[in-house]
């Protein structure tokens, strides 16, 4: 037995279907493997209903078999959907109306509208051979109304009779050509969308020709081709007119913008949308409370019956609801909107962008409400990172006080001791004031001290034998910053030292500068040149570091700068690594940097 696919449950199907239903689907499959063919059958049905003239049987007989052309061809309703009842009633009225009250007004206002659908549809195509053939067959449409149908209702019959009998025979060919045209890439798709405002601007072009026509041979007692002739014009001109009133040559504003302003206004300008989002931006700081309040000015709009929206952090809603549903969904904020009226295109359109600069509005709230968060975090991080380096520095201290005591004989115990009595007050200062910046992270304090008393602090807290203390001019009096001082040279001896272990030639030299208005201070070690990638970054953000978080000397900086001094890389060599600390006004930029 033959297993049943889709393929042979559907050839099942066709073979006990009705020979009628199978007849009407291959016609279907024809029409939509050769539309064009379907519309010139379809227009020469309805020639030769138009030669026959209205009053005649077999006309009406004709335009019933092009009518049902009309709804293999029509561009409106897809052909596979069935008929619905109202459809049904509709084409049976259509059909007793041909047979009844057929006359040449109607076969006129017929042949305009199917005028208007097909310029509309060449105006929709993109092949170019497809626009062609469309072209021509809506100039036949224009010939045959001119020619044969307007002639027989016009006040006065004065066609000739020659131009008649022409347009009978040489007609039909413009729609034997346009069937001989390539398809194209619009082989088989017969549905294609009509531009409403397009069509009906012909329709109505074409129906002030024909009455314009009329009235010039009624009022004015012309003659038809004269009367026509003269309506073309009048109607170029006004065409043309329109045009420029439209979109003007000089760039002056035209109709068009109004128009597009009208289209997007709906009883709501979409300025006043913008300011009222912009707004309640900036009083609302809360993204959740800025939505709320949002989704509640859109409520007010006059053709708006209620909202809903939900997102991540909750839901609300406001208004009533409706059989009218607009649905807008972005990344996780969802928005449904409530019409009190039936939504035409246009309108959904419209209220698609308004929700859409919604969200964009509540998505910089979020951006806003993250940046905020980041500089919390980011001041957090900063602080915790400069009072972990101060820490550090002070167990330093801490260390090589506990090894100076634990090294000193018994000859030098109360040297020793003296020492520890003097630098332990310090210590509990530098521990106090850290305590202090970890309470109140918003408000530093700084401790002003003596020039010379901080320089013969500095020079007891290291008595290490590899390093050089040089005392420049002094000034008397002179206050320095001491935590400041303190965080700067602690940094810097830090990394010079960790050069030393490296490398035990390396000679360590500290300078200590008060000549001039301020207090001037330089470290400078004989190890190697600080690395090319890193000397950028250096002092302007943090560096990789392998023996820490690589932001002290990045937290020195900007505590100097943030107390009118700056920190530089004055000098980068090989054998001389210099680092200064000076005020802002002895100068703008630091020397050159000379680098390995």
């Amino acid at each position: 037995m033959q297993p049943l696919t889709p393929q042979t449950a559907q050839a099942s199907t066709g073979a006990t279907e009705p020979p009628p239903r199978r007849l009407a689907r291959a016609v279907l499959a024809f029409s939509d493997r050769h539309g064009r063919a379907v519309l010139v059958a379809m227009l020469l049905l309805l020639h030769f209903a138009a030669l026959r003239g209205t009053t005649d049987v077999w006309a009406r007989g004709l335009l019933l078999a092009h009518l049902g052309l009309v709804l293999l061809w029509q561009p409106f309703v897809r052909r596979q959907e069935r008929v619905s009842p109202a459809q049904a009633v509709a084409i049976v009225f259509v059909g007793v109306a041909v047979l009844q009250w057929l006359n040449g007004w109607m076969l006129a206002a017929w042949v305009i509208a199917l005028a208007g659908i097909v310029g509309s549809a060449s105006y929709q195509r993109t092949a170019r051979w497809q626009r062609r053939a469309y072209l021509l067959v809506f100039a036949y449409l224009i010939a045959l109304l001119v020619i044969i149908i307007l002639p027989e209702i016009a006040p006065r019959r004065e066609l000739s009779p020659d131009i008649r009998e022409l347009a009978e025979h040489w007609l039909p060919a413009i729609l034997l050509v346009a069937m001989l045209l390539p398809a194209g890439s619009d082989r088989g798709q017969s549905l294609q969308l009509i531009d409403f405002f397009y069509s009906l601007f012909l329709v109505l072009l074409l129906t002030v020709i024909v009455l314009g026509s009329f009235a010039f041979m009624t009022l004015g007692q012309k003659s038809y081709l004269e009367s026509l002739t003269y309506t073309v014009l009048w109607v170029g001109v006004g065409v043309l007119l329109f045009g420029l009133a439209w979109n003007p040559p000089a760039g002056f504003a035209g109709l068009s913008v109004f128009f597009s302003r009208y289209l997007l206004s709906i009883g709501l300008p979409l300025e006043r949308w913008l300011y009222f989002l912009a707004g309640l931006s900036q009083a609302q700081p809360r993204p959740e409370r800025f939505l709320a309040d949002a989704v509640q000015g859109l409520v007010r709009l006059p053709w708006i019956a209620g909202a809903k929206w939900r997102w991540a952090r909750g839901e609300g809603e406001a208004g009533d609801s409706s059989r009218h549903v607009v649905e807008f969904v972005q990344d996780d904020l969802a928005l449904v909107i409530y019409s009190r009226f039936s939504l035409s295109p246009s309108l959904r359109w419209h209220l698609l962008l308004l929700s859409q600069l919604l969200a964009e509005f509540h998505k910089a709230k979020l951006r806003e409400e993250q940046l905020q968060n980041s500089a919390y975090l980011q001041a957090v991080h900063e602080t915790g990172a400069r009072l972990a380096h101060e820490v550090k520095n002070i167990l330093q201290s801490l260390s090589a006080l506990s090894a100076l005591r634990a090294g000193a004989d018994a000859a030098d115990s109360a040297r020793a001791t003296a020492f520890l009595e003097r630098q332990l007050p310090a210590i509990q200062a530098r521990l106090t004031d850290a305590l202090e910046k970890l309470r109140r992270p918003a408000v530093t304090p700084e401790r002003h001290m003596d020039a010379d008393a901080w320089w013969e602090a500095i020079r007891s807290r290291y008595p290490n034998p590899g390093i050089d203390f040089f005392r420049g001019t002094q000034a008397t009096g002179l206050q320095v910053p001491g935590l400041l001082f303190d965080h700067v040279v602690d940094n810097l001896l830090h990394n010079a030292l960790a050069k030393r272990n490296a490398d035990p030639a390396v000679r360590i030299r500290v300078a200590f500068d008060t000549a001039h208005q301020g207090a001037r201070l330089a470290v400078e070690d004989s190890g190697g040149a600080v690395p090319a990638d890193v000397v950028g970054s250096l002092l302007h953000a943090p560096v990789r570091s392998d023996a820490g978080l690589g932001i002290g000397l990045y937290q020195a900086a900007r505590q100097a700068s943030a107390q009118g001094y700056r920190l530089v890389l004055e000098e980068n060599r090989d054998g001389r690594v210099r680092f200064v600390l000076e005020p802002e006004a002895q100068g703008s930029t630091p020397a050159a940097v000379s680098r390995p």
